[in-house]
């Protein structure tokens, strides 16, 4: 039986744009168990970032709604205090960004150091060097003494976030959240960036969140996948059940941009459209109609919920039953199928 770590309830995080709150993560509700890997996926802009940063506590001048129960307490609006407790400790991010998540003017060993000092003060400062020097030993960092006393910018960008991830586990955190944690970095440093983290879950017992919009990333980490767009969840299933049968109209076409080696192609797929901005989201109706445009408004619903498919596979909106591509349908023409 899975042990439940992170369970979400209809979150609701809206940011201030002039005189209105606006949802970034909308009516969100998602678990996440001991020694799991759960990927969220979609572009750019659909709220990955904000609903791992919500997790984290991490927003300022938000309106935060529902519940984030962590080991079973509530952490939405709890102390500041409370939080810097759990936040290094029994949670802990891996930022996308190595650059801005490290301090230009401090050494690697204090950067490090520091999250080992704030949640355990009892460790002398010879004991924590040990310690921080295992820690970049245990993520793959060659000559550990050496980089102890190297600033950020002397390192190269994989092994910046590989501090980042020494960080990040250094008070061994039961939850790990990775936002997009292989973004900037070549595939060879990719793949062993990815392989640590596995192996770090593994070794930890940890749950693991992975923010990412790489779908062989996904292939390649996840135990479960939830398919985000315009803030709201749209998919949920394990990640064999999704690979082998995507429903719903979004994640059909994310599957079907990616270029396949096997298969001759003229040109990639392309889905119509962007994400829409915030302030111009649609609150009613299908949030992906707009980019599908040739599936008749009557095949959405009007205030589109999550259905339980199958066990465990969760599908947003009824139009996943009617939806095809346009060449599919073209072709089912041109062979005289009705």
């Amino acid at each position: 039986m899975a042990e439940k770590l992170l369970e979400i309830k209809n979150l609701n995080t809206s940011f201030r744009i002039r005189d209105d709150y606006y949802a970034a993560v909308d009516d969100v509700s998602l678990t996440v168990n001991k020694n799991e890997v759960l990927a969220i996926v979609g572009e750019s802009g659909c709220g990955k970032s904000a609903l791992a940063f919500s997790i984290m506590g991490l927003h300022n001048r938000t309106k935060m709604e529902g519940e984030i129960l962590f080991k079973g307490e509530n952490i939405v609006n709890i102390s500041p205090s409370k939080l810097n407790k759990l936040r290094g400790k029994s949670m802990g991010m891996i930022f996308q960004d190595p650059l801005t998540a490290l301090n230009p003017l401090m050494i690697i060993g204090d950067q490090i150091g520091e999250a080992l000092l704030l949640h355990n003060k009892e460790l002398s400062k010879t004991k924590r060097k040990e310690k921080v020097i295992d820690l970049l030993n245990k993520v793959g960092i060659p000559r550990a003494e050496h980089v102890y006393e190297q600033f950020p910018h002397e390192l190269s960008g994989g092994m910046r976030q590989r501090v980042v991830i020494a960080t990040a586990i250094a008070n061994e955190p039961e939850l790990l959240i990775a936002d997009e944690p292989t973004t900037a970095l070549d595939v060879t440093i990719q793949s062993q960036i990815l392989d640590l983290i596995k192996d770090l879950k593994e070794d930890m017992n940890s749950g693991v969140v992975l923010i990412t919009h790489d779908l062989g990333v996904v292939a390649e980490m996840a135990d479960r996948v939830a398919v985000m767009y315009a803030g709201q969840l749209v998919e949920i299933a394990d990640v064999h059940t999704l690979f082998e049968e995507p429903l719903h109209p979004y994640t059909k076409s994310l599957f079907n941009s990616v270029p396949n080696a096997n298969e001759e192609q003229e040109k990639l797929h392309v889905i119509q459209g962007i994400v829409p901005s915030l302030q111009n989201l649609p609150r009613t109706g299908c949030r992906f109609a707009a980019r599908i445009p040739w599936i008749d408004a009557s095949q959405h619903e009007e205030h589109p919920e999550l259905h339980e498919v199958k066990p465990g596979h969760f599908v947003r909106c009824s139009c996943y039953k009617h939806f095809h591509f346009p060449e599919e349908s073209k072709e089912e023409q041109h062979h005289g199928i009705s």
